[in-house]
């Protein structure tokens, strides 16, 4: 089985999320669990969830993946900062308890400065105060393309991560394509190559998503600018190998390409013809 989708609002509630996901083709789909640039949640629907669980189940939808906010920022410099991001993503936790069995997706963070030492420490820190045993959420560290201060341009720095929880179950990685090749990892000329570094370094049993987005920029890069599927420097072909790679089977992919509606379907369409529907 294969899943498909992109980034829906969720300004809307879930059960319309669900809709706009099939409308377009998909059978899974991410969303923000707030504003992208931060702010409160939008209080939960009960009546709304129990809606889009029964749509879901009846439409064979894969796991959906939750995304924190970008302005959540786990290692930051400052205090306040952290303070609020470790309220946020604490409070989140609790939100995805409504859908139960999902992932929650975050960028680990930068850390401004200080090192990438102390940044790892400050995540793993918070995480091992916010994760419970009874949560059923997978929490995801996504890879990053290692602009600026960023934690997670390297399998190494999320393996590290990783290590230092102590609930480490509750862990995986989403796996970004134009974030790995932005960060030097050739998946055009070298993907059995690539995963199987993922798999030495991290364990591909931690692989849970994929954020199936080609790129603007070369490999090596480090810049993080997607672009629409087949239009980058990627390419088309090597996407299709992405989406048909034998270890990724049944993960859900998830689009973030720069599109509308009409782009998304289209994708969504080529995806499905790869798989051979």
């Amino acid at each position: 089985m294969y899943y498909i989708g992109n980034h829906l609002s969720a300004s809307k509630g879930f059960a319309a999320m669900g809709r706009a996901a099939v409308k377009l083709g998909g059978n899974t789909f991410a969303f923000f669990t707030r504003n992208p640039r931060g702010g409160k949640a939008k209080a939960i629907d009960e009546k709304d969830i129990e809606k889009f669980l029964a749509f879901a189940k009846e439409h064979e939808f894969g796991k959906i993946v939750a995304h924190a906010p970008y302005t959540m920022n786990l290692c930051s410099a400052k205090e306040d900062i952290r303070k609020f991001s470790k309220e946020m993503i604490a409070d989140d936790m609790k939100r995805m308890e409504y859908i139960p069995g999902n992932y929650y997706n975050f960028h680990p963070g930068s850390h401004t400065g200080q090192g990438v030492e102390t940044g790892i420490e400050y995540i793993a820190q918070t995480l091992n105060e916010i994760i419970t045993p009874e949560q059923s959420t997978t929490i995801l560290l996504e890879t990053m393309a290692g602009k600026g201060s960023e934690i997670g341009r390297n399998f190494e720095e999320i393996r590290t991560i990783i290590d230092k929880v102590e609930l480490d179950d509750k862990l995986g990685v989403c796996f970004d394509t134009c974030h790995v090749w932005d960060a030097g990892y050739d998946i055009v000329d070298n993907l059995d190559g690539v995963l199987e570094e993922f798999d030495k370094v991290i364990g591909l049993d931690r692989l849970k998503a994929v954020h199936f987005n080609d790129s603007m920029n070369v490999c090596g890069s480090h810049k993080d600018r997607h672009q629409k599927i087949g239009q980058g420097n990627i390419g088309a072909e090597a996407m299709k190998r992405v989406a048909l790679h034998p270890v990724l089977k049944g993960k859900p992919f998830i689009l973030e390409t720069p599109n509308d509606d009409e782009g998304y379907a289209a994708e969504i369409a080529m995806f499905k013809e790869w798989m051979g529907e």
